[in-house]
């Protein structure tokens, strides 16, 4: 229901002046701000001009609608004219005269309402409706709001037209004033932006001189390592042969007591061979020069290799050892040496820290991901919470009675974690103090050598980062660098990700878990609800503990990650496999 305000017709430019002085008056009287005054008094002026010059009259309605809030002021313009043959062309200028300035009145007046619509018909006229919404301090009783609105009305006395520019003139001061202090304002905005882009360039400048420095002194160690090595290896080689002859009494019998000399020196250079070979291994991983020997293997060829190489091991009568395949297990193919490796790391740790009880290896294919599960699961002195992080950082051990008889190099875990992210896989721990471990190694059934995952990334892949710190961003991009024809595309946060991925559809997206406005969670959901966008891999990365509560909630995502061990072999080897094994992997995208 509307309440009427005012009606009038205009016929000339005089009724144009009055019209007007009238939108003045009843915008002032229904408490339009002086800015807003003038915008519903130059948006009729406009839409009144449009009328006289292509129809020669219309007709002026301003009411008030609806009665209860919140109320809008409604403008009405009719004419009797030719119409408006492309109202769309007309509506955003594209059919205008410059010259004549057609067309520009109906682009003014949009932008200063709240609410537009037009309608014309061809040879009948031409309708247009416009709402402004009143203040919200106007909750007076509307019909002594009109009241107030038409006494005003009828008791304005006609200005004459000089006056009237006046007033305009003083209307457009005030405007351009204010206009002046919000370019000032934007200037002084614009030159600290700029202040702090030079400072941000400047940073980043000193993070790239920082970058070049740790991988200088990164392959200085490496190397360091490497030659130290091998230089340790020939030693010990002839300490081992030397012990070997002495204890096989090549050359006479020896005493009881030397023996057992000769024993010791024996397992001390055992001991410290594995450390260099440990130290060279993990030397090599950091340079990116340990190569992966994709082969096909019977699951039951691996386990078989492992209880051979580790029952010398088991010394102690009270603990046992089992091996079980679960359910279908299919050959694999991937680096049979180097899975070995871990498990063998798993169960010498296990042996190690259990003086009694047992020790199960377990695998598990699961055919839904493609990946194999391999568990060893033991009953010794457990891991507390607080050290289940530091035992895979280089030459931590947790202190205590059992770890001081049996010390170990420090270097076993944390290499094992590294060959499971070259393999393309993950290690969890589950342990509770007193009542044992359990080790799980992820990796997927098959796995491509590093040069194919390079040729697999290679020219014309679209990659899009998902992540809000700026140094992590950076990383990423350091690290996939060197790869021709690949585009790296960042989003800032769970939101803009989202939406670049569906504007962009990259061929993977590389997910942070914690954001500030959407979790990676909630953008992994998001994404693999979309029908457009749930075939593009996601890569998740965080540097939260990789928990099973963690996983279940990213089992959507094609590989988890963790951020503080991700290296560009490992990373690049991840995109590979994800990219390939996706429908992306043959599409247009490749």
């Amino acid at each position: 229901m509307t309440l009427l305000l005012h009606r009038q017709e205009i016929a000339g430019d005089r009724d144009l002046v009055d019209l007007r002085c009238r939108a003045l008056a009843i915008a002032a009287e229904l408490g339009f701000p002086m800015r807003e005054q003038t915008q519903i008094a130059t948006a009729l002026s406009e839409i009144g001009r449009n009328a006289l010059a292509h129809a020669g009259s219309g007709q002026i309605l301003l009411a008030l609608e609806p009665l209860d809030a919140p109320r809008r002021l409604v403008m009405r313009v009719d004419d009797n004219g030719p119409g408006i043959p492309d109202i769309g062309s007309a509506q955003i200028g594209i059919r205008r005269d410059p010259a004549a300035g057609r067309g520009m009145g109906l682009i003014a007046a949009q932008r200063l309402v709240d609410r537009f619509r037009i309608e014309s018909v061809p040879g009948k006229g031409t309708s247009v409706e416009m709402t402004k919404d009143l203040p919200l301090r106007e909750a007076g009783a509307p019909k002594d709001l009109a009241g107030r609105v038409q006494r005003a009305v009828k008791n304005l006395r006609a200005e004459d037209p000089l006056r009237t520019v006046q007033t305009q003139n003083r209307q457009l001061l005030t405007s351009l004033a204010a206009e002046r202090e919000r370019q000032d304002e934007l200037r002084r905005l614009n030159q600290e932006l700029e202040e702090t882009n030079r400072g941000v360039v400047a940073l980043y400048a000193e993070l790239d001189e920082k970058a070049e420095y740790l991988r200088r002194a990164s392959d200085l160690k490496s190397r360091f390592l490497s030659h130290m090595s091998h230089e340790f290896r020939t030693p010990l080689s002839s300490i081992l042969a030397l012990s070997r002859l002495l204890l096989d009494q090549v050359d006479g019998p020896l005493m009881p007591e030397q023996q057992k000399q000769v024993s010791y020196i024996r397992k001390s250079a055992e001991s410290l061979l594995e450390l260099i070979n440990d130290l060279l291994d993990i030397a090599k991983v950091e340079a990116g020069k340990l190569t992966v020997n994709c082969t096909s293997f019977a699951l039951g060829d691996l386990f078989g290799g492992l209880r051979g190489a580790l029952r010398p091991l088991m010394t102690r009568e009270t603990v046992s050892i089992s091996f079980e395949q679960k359910g279908k297990s299919p050959d694999l193919h991937t680096d049979e040496g180097k899975v070995a490796q871990i498990l063998r790391n798993f169960i010498a740790n296990a042996i190690r820290f259990t003086e009694g009880g047992s020790i199960e290896v377990t695998s598990c294919y699961h055919a839904d991901r493609d990946l194999y599960e391999f568990a060893v699961k033991d009953t010794g002195i457990g891991i507390a919470p607080a050290d289940q992080t530091m035992i895979f950082e280089e030459f931590s051990q947790v202190e205590g009675a059992l770890q001081r008889e049996s010390r170990g190099t420090g270097l076993g875990l944390p290499l094992s974690r590294q060959l499971a992210e070259l393999l393309g896989g993950h290690i969890q721990l589950k342990s509770e103090l007193g009542k044992g471990s359990t080790f799980t190694l992820w990796i997927p059934r098959s796995l491509d050598t590093p040069e194919t995952a390079r040729e697999e990334s290679a020219p014309g892949r679209k990659i899009l980062v998902i992540d809000d710190e700026d140094t992590f961003r950076y990383i990423i991009r350091q690290l996939l660098g060197g790869i021709d024809g690949l585009k790296i595309s960042e989003a800032r946060t769970g939101i803009e990700g989202i939406a670049r991925a569906r504007q962009e559809r990259p061929d993977a997206v590389i997910l942070d878990v914690l954001m500030p406005d959407r979790g990676g969670q909630e953008v992994l959901r998001v994404l693999k609800a979309d029908p457009e966008v749930k075939n593009i891999p996601v890569v998740v990365t965080t540097s939260l503990p990789l928990s099973e509560r963690l996983l279940a909630e990213l089992r959507e995502a094609s590989t988890v990650m963790a951020k503080q061990n991700l290296s560009s072999e490992s990373l690049r080897a991840a995109l590979a496999q994800v990219i390939a094994a996706s429908p992306l992997g043959e599409s247009e995208n490749a």
